[in-house]
């Protein structure tokens, strides 16, 4: 068996796999969450210590999305280049939200789930749609964001502590668009709970 990855010249594959990861971040996020369900064996004590990174996750998100308005669709866009908030800590707050979600879900499904998670959440994101997202930003926004990319760190900040900046939020985003997510947040939570029973 053979693994056809791109070729170096192959770049116009690579990015339509990248663009397709990016449409489909969605159903990869269900998909897994669905294999990590599967897999889970919680405990009482797994449940409630993977809680906390649930938690923060959302709560994260919430403060992220409220800085960037527009967010959900299936290509990348952007109408400004938002560097404050959480921005100002780490370029893709939502995607490390997304990460703490993940990391308490498998901590609450055990050490397979666990790892599961840590797999593809760095292969879909540290490979796949960050890199595609950030082509699009450098394209779109210029040596304003190449320099902010310089200052601040993809997932984690560059300097510490971070310095962080304000500017506008929206709160009325938080209800009309991430609801949505915040429900699949509590829906997953309490199914990976429900599995201390069956």
């Amino acid at each position: 068996m053979t693994l056809n990855l791109p070729k170096a010249d192959g770049k116009a594959e690579f990015d339509r796999i990248r663009a397709e990861a990016f449409r489909l971040r969605g159903g990869i996020w269900t998909a897994l969450f669905l294999a990590i369900l599967a897999v889970a064996r919680p405990t009482v004590t797994t449940v409630l210590v993977g809680a906390l990174p649930v938690l923060l996750g959302q709560a994260l998100r919430c403060w992220a999305v409220g800085c960037i308005v527009l967010y959900r669709g299936e290509r990348v866009k952007a109408q400004r280049l938002v560097t404050w908030g959480p921005y100002s800590i780490c370029r893709n707050p939502l995607y490390v939200a997304n990460g703490l979600i993940g990391l308490g879900w498998g901590i609450m499904a055990g050490p397979l789930a666990l790892s599961l998670f840590f797999v593809v959440f760095v292969a879909l994101y540290g490979f796949l749609i960050v890199p595609w997202e950030e082509r699009f930003l450098s394209e779109t926004f210029g040596k304003a964001f190449n320099d902010y990319r310089k200052r601040v760190g993809a997932f984690w900040p560059k300097i510490w502590p971070p310095r962080m900046s304000s500017g506008p939020f929206d709160y009325s985003v938080i209800w009309n668009s991430e609801k949505h997510s915040m429900l699949v947040t509590v829906v997953g939570s309490s199914l990976l709970l429900s599995r201390l029973w069956w």
